[in-house]
């Protein structure tokens, strides 16, 4: 029976294949066309990065879904502390003020500042008084607890309260302003629209110095500033 098998089956012909030679041309539709930069996306942010596209740096937010504000109190993030000079009297708050003044106050015993002029991007309004601005964290202490602060040790957390390392982290603005931006983040809360790209910019930078996350509607409205934001780019450097 086999043998009647084997007569009825064709015969098996094999090809010498070489082992080496000319590689096969690629179709032509994989071929990067002329002058464009094939980019692979890293997988986590890099630790540093300068001029970088917003939607670069956008792909290089960590997504997660927000934890639990339980546990959460301001007094969590010592603020404001002595500032980068312990010596001068001026607290972090009051050195904000004066590094973003466009006009210089004076400055009297304690601290005490009279006069200055100074722009609030949120609302794009001259202040001209010191007790008329806030101080505010670009990306809010509760939003930050949400989004991974809140397993920091209290020492990261107070450096993160008092950040004058990288520039609007910590930005000076009318207290109507930052009262009406609370603890909200992107999707909940805007600046006027001729600030829209230089927030959404600051956000996503604050949040890749740090480390924190970005729930699924904060990454849609990111999404949405950086498509009408095409010129704005940013550059970080992640905190210690």
């Amino acid at each position: 029976m086999i043998k009647k098998l084997m007569g009825v089956l064709p015969a098996v012909v094999l090809v010498a294949v070489p082992l080496s030679g000319p590689a096969a041309a690629a179709p032509a539709d994989l071929t990067p066309a002329a002058g464009r930069v094939a980019v692979t996306q890293p997988l986590a942010a890099p630790p540093a990065a300068s001029d970088v596209p917003l939607f670069q740096a956008l792909a290089w937010l960590e997504e997660a879904s927000e934890g639990p504000r339980a546990g959460y109190s301001r007094e969590q993030f010592k603020h404001w502390n002595k500032g980068l000079n312990p010596t001068d009297g001026c607290d972090t708050r009051k050195e904000v003020i004066l590094s973003e003044a466009l006009e210089r106050p004076a400055i009297g015993a304690k601290c005490a500042l009279t006069g200055g002029r100074w722009f609030s991007e949120y609302d794009q309004v001259w202040v001209t008084s010191a007790s008329a601005l806030d101080v505010d964290h670009m990306v809010p202490l509760a939003e930050a607890w949400d989004s991974g602060a809140a397993s920091w040790t209290a020492a990261r957390r107070e450096a993160y309260a008092n950040d004058q390392g990288a520039t609007d982290s910590l930005i000076a603005v009318s207290g109507s302003s930052n009262r009406s931006k609370a603890d909200k983040d992107p999707a909940d809360w805007l600046p006027v629209p001729a600030d829209h790209c230089k927030y959404g910019g600051d956000w996503i930078k604050d949040k890749l110095r740090w480390g924190l996350t970005a729930d699924p509607a904060e990454i849609s409205a990111l999404t949405n500033l950086a498509e009408g934001c095409p010129e704005t780019r940013i550059s970080y450097e992640q905190a210690a």
